[in-house]
């Protein structure tokens, strides 16, 4: 089936314009409306490589909707001089694409878009649309869909549905009952978007509610029968007109070849120089000399000013008290400054300022450098005044603040005695809450919104042996990349936070969410824990007496000495003297012996067995027991992880350096480990766990009666699911009927097919496959969720929380078979992990803002997966033990209530 791809071009050019950066040519010309754009058209072609294309815009004049109403959009200020200057080479530049570009007299945008789908329904060739207003979702149907580049929106007639709840068919209906701000049409007054579908899903349409307009009751039942006479007229500005007489036949919908000769004379003088490096590519012949950008690596030793480059970018460096003096006064005046540090070391709590770098509009950035050190350096000024002087700026918190991964520049701060306050927004934030599934490092962010090429660490401190401290860069050169560090995050925020704030969920989870758990999260690194070492060092004797017995017995039943750390020996042990069934391959071919293969063989055979015992316990010693003591830090005798808060899908936070969320619970060593995390003599260990906290959430997504009243009568979950599989009273489910349950609830949550569920209950699949249809027979809710969440992720290539995070899955769709069911199990588990990771940042939010109002002592120090851990002073013990729960569980509302567990303890694992 072919394809027409319909562009609404009016809408994007009012949208790119406020939300680019106002990018300017040499002549001071503005050029962000223009690339903001073309590069969408780009985007678009690449994608879905349609068959018939147009771009439409508003043309000049009146419409037949002044005639109906003359304040439509009358309360509009005029446009933009810098958005008007712009209109004319974008449609050259269009056009010079190759792109049929159209406007109409006497008509919309969205008028002449109406025709030509009507015009594709008939030709049956399915349309994609893409726009951002929310009054063509009424063009939607079988075969016509919107997109919306700016926030990677997908609307087929379940999106719509699901985005306003009414269906494509009623979004005038909708439209005239709310009313539309945007075009100044009134709608019913007090009546917003949940009493409008209210109203449409019990009359399904506008006449309908006007008919039975005196049934509704109330304040807003009389403003709905004062606007009656109104609604009619709303109604028909608000339709688009689809027969519109266009003079165009169906062929002009075919792109032109691009004139590329016109496109570089353009592209030259709006100066977009990686767009003209790819017509050079094209027609090498003709375009020899488009030139290519090359980024300016100094500045001037003079002045301390650079000059423009072809971004219009302007660095200085900083080298006296007067441009220190002027740069700070740009920087308590600037709406919102953008910072960033240089510093010797990656570890937050190690490093030391070598440089700060300021940005206070796109473009216009400063490097001051504190400390650097090579032979020939010039001359900077002194680290401790340049701080005292920045320091009230820097601690104001009414100074807004941006950066890129801002809470690692607020440890450098604090290592010399500065809290930086004021952190507004953080464009790693912005990219995790906008595309969890992408690179969020400021190189690639600057690539793929900005198609900016930036300088990388390794340009300016070499690499591998010969890489060099930043100390020691050459300082005009760690000028610009610093001064650049702190300018990309600008221009970030300017294209990313208006796609966040437009949409009510992800500004929710980005403003309410990750931001305010950026400080939790810096307080909990900061504060560390506590370990004993000594009782490490036991441990770990223990353990080597454990792994030489185990050594020693592995020998016994191989019949010879040999290494337990080589692959190939028990390659050969295994498969070639002992002859053990091959359970899988390596990709080279040979038997694998991975920890799966292992434990299939254990069932049957000892060496495995033994085999993975001493794995388990050699890899507990190095990586926890042996290596926690050297991570201890030696000012503050602690151990400091680091949280990343922006690297898990699903918005899970992870711990490294050291990893204490991944800390065997299953085992004795295991748990032994968790001894050695003590508190200071006076103080206790407080453990704060959800309780099924997924399988709560599950309940809440499925809506499941079943699951929803286990829960509210306090059941206990797997005795009640074990009850309904095995057909028995709860009180009859005996402990192996209870531990199948388990594995079932919470296997099935994690999409685990019949073969999973019978290797983990070690039964055959046809057993499995009973237990698996009692469960969903008993709870067809469940069945229901996952079917409906499989073709919603198939639908919009994303699922999300029950907050809105949404979470992209970008197998989904893909022709791999097993990826696509890989990527549909993730689609059912990951709403309900998604949940419950911001059911836990919320709950470090809630916690942490109590500790500090109450002004407790009290500290969080440890978070991990679904578990608070708190270092509390005894005498505190009372009011926390009374307030923890009741926060934690206070955070979301679901349908049915969130349970938390508290344990004390003079060590974490006596609290756990």
């Amino acid at each position: 089936m072919k394809t027409l791809l319909l562009v609404d071009g009016s809408s994007y050019l009012y949208r790119a314009f406020h939300a680019l950066p106002d990018l300017r040519n040499r002549l001071n010309e503005p050029t962000g409306a223009i690339y903001g754009v073309l590069n969408m058209l780009r985007r678009l072609l690449k994608e879905y490589q349609p068959d018939y294309n147009a771009c439409v815009f508003d043309a000049k004049g009146k419409t037949f909707r002044e005639d109906i109403y003359p304040q439509y959009k009358a309360h509009r200020p005029p446009m933009p001089d810098d958005l008007a200057s712009q209109i004319i080479p974008l449609h050259s530049c269009i056009r010079a694409m190759g792109w049929p570009l159209l406007m109409e007299e006497g008509v919309e945008a969205d008028d002449v878009i109406g025709t030509l789908v009507e015009h594709a329904v008939n030709r049956q060739v399915q349309c994609v649309i893409a726009t951002g207003d929310k009054d063509i979702a009424q063009l939607v149907r079988p075969g016509i869909r919107l997109v919306n580049t700016m926030n990677n929106e997908s609307l087929d007639e379940p999106g719509v549905l699901q985005k306003f709840g009414v269906t494509p068919a009623q979004i005038i209906d909708f439209l005239a009952l709310v009313g539309d701000s945007v075009d100044n049409i009134p709608g019913v007054e007090k009546v917003g978007p949940k009493t409008a579908v209210k109203w449409l899903d019990q009359y399904g349409t506008l006449d309908n509610l006007i008919a039975h307009a005196n049934d509704i009751k109330g304040v807003v039942g009389e403003n709905l029968r004062k606007a009656l006479d109104w609604l009619q007229v709303s109604r028909e500005l608000l339709k688009i007109k689809c027969d519109v007489p266009l003079a165009l036949d169906w062929q002009d919908l075919i792109a032109a070849p691009p004139d590329t000769t016109r496109l570089t004379e353009l592209y030259e003088h709006l100066e977009f120089r990686s767009w003209l490096r790819e017509l050079k590519q094209i027609d090498a012949e003709n375009h020899a000399h488009t030139g290519e950008s090359t980024p300016v690596r100094e500045i001037n030793n003079s002045s301390g000013l650079e000059q423009k480059d072809d971004h219009g970018r302007d660095y200085q460096l900083i080298l006296t008290d007067s441009q220190l003096d002027d740069w700070l006064a740009q920087c308590e005046s600037a709406e919102v400054v953008s910072i960033d540090t240089e510093t010797t070391s990656l570890s937050p709590l190690e490093a030391r300022l070598v440089g700060i770098s300021v940005c206070t509009e796109p473009g216009r950035a400063a490097y001051i450098p504190v400390a650097h050190h090579y032979q020939g350096v010039p001359a900077q000024l002194d680290r401790e005044q340049v701080l005292q002087r920045l320091k009230p700026w820097l601690e104001n918190n009414d100074k807004p603040k941006l950066g890129q991964n801002l809470k690692y520049d607020k440890h450098v701060f604090a290592n010399h005695g500065i809290t930086l306050n004021g952190i507004a927004h953080d464009t790693l934030l912005q990219s995790y809450v906008l595309e969890s599934h992408l690179p969020h490092d400021l190189d690639s962010l600057a690539n793929r919104h900005l198609d900016l090429q930036t300088i990388s660490y390794d340009d300016v401190t070499g690499k591998g042996a010969k890489r060099i401290g930043f100390e020691q860069v050459e300082i005009h050169q760690a000028g610009v990349y610093a001064a650049e560090d702190a300018d990309i995050p600008l221009r970030l925020h300017r294209v990313l936070y208006p796609i966040i704030s437009h949409d009510e969920h992800l500004g929710h989870i980005y403003q309410q969410i990750e931001i305010p758990l950026l400080e939790v999260l810096f307080q909990i690194e900061r504060h560390g824990v506590l370990l004993d070492t000594e009782l490490l060092r036991v441990q770990s004797s223990e353990l080597t007496q454990q792994l030489v017995a185990l050594e020693q017995q592995a020998h016994s039943l191989a019949g010879y000495a040999f290494n337990l750390n080589s692959t190939r020996q028990i390659q050969e042990i295994l498969f070639g003297q002992h002859k053990l069934p091959v359970i899988k391959k390596t990709p080279k071919g040979v038997p694998s012996t991975d920890e799966e293969v292992l434990q299939r063989l254990a069932l049957e055979y000892p060496l495995p067995k033994v085999l993975l015992d001493y794995r388990g316990l050699a890899k507990l010693k190095s990586t926890y027991i042996d290596k926690l003591p050297q991570m201890v830090n030696a000012q503050t005798g602690r151990v400091h992880t680091h949280y990343a808060q922006a690297v898990a899908v699903t918005g899970r936070l992870a711990s490294n350096d050291p990893n204490l969320q991944n800390i065997p619970v299953r085992t004795s060593e295991g748990r032994r480990i968790r001894e050695a995390f003590i508190a200071p003599d006076g103080w206790l260990i407080v453990s704060a766990d959800y309780s099924q906290i997924e399988l709560r959430i599950m309940a809440h997504i499925s809506q499941d009666a079943g699951l929803i009243q286990a829960f509210l009568g306090g059941q206990d979950i797997h005795r009640a699911t074990a009850a309904e599989v095995f057909g028995v009273a709860v009180d009859q489910v005996n402990p192996e009927q209870r531990r199948y349950a388990k594995v079932i609830n919470f296997g099935l949550i994690y999409g685990m097919s019949e073969f999973g569920l019978a290797n983990q209950l070690g039964i055959d699949r046809t057993a499995a496959r009973t237990f698996i249809d009692r469960y969903f027979a008993r709870y067809p809710g469940v069945a229901d969720y996952m079917q409906r969440t499989r073709e919603i992720a198939r639908q919009h290539g994303y699922v999300e929380t029950v907050l809105g995070r949404r979470l992209q899955l970008s197998d989904i769709r893909s022709s791999q078979r097993m990826r696509q069911i890989g990527a549909e199990r993730a689609a059912i588990n990951a709403p309900m992990q998604g949940t419950a990771a911001d059911i836990i940042k919320l709950a470090m939010i809630s916690v942490h803002r109590w500790l500090v109002e109450a002004r407790l002592e009290s500290r969080m120090i440890m978070q991990v997966h679904d578990e608070l851990v708190l270092e509390v002073l005894e005498s505190e013990l009372p009011v926390i033990g009374e307030n923890l729960p009741r926060l934690m569980e206070d955070v979301l509302e679901l349908s049915v209530p969130l349970k938390v567990e508290v344990g004390v303890g003079r060590n974490w694992d006596q609290a756990h």
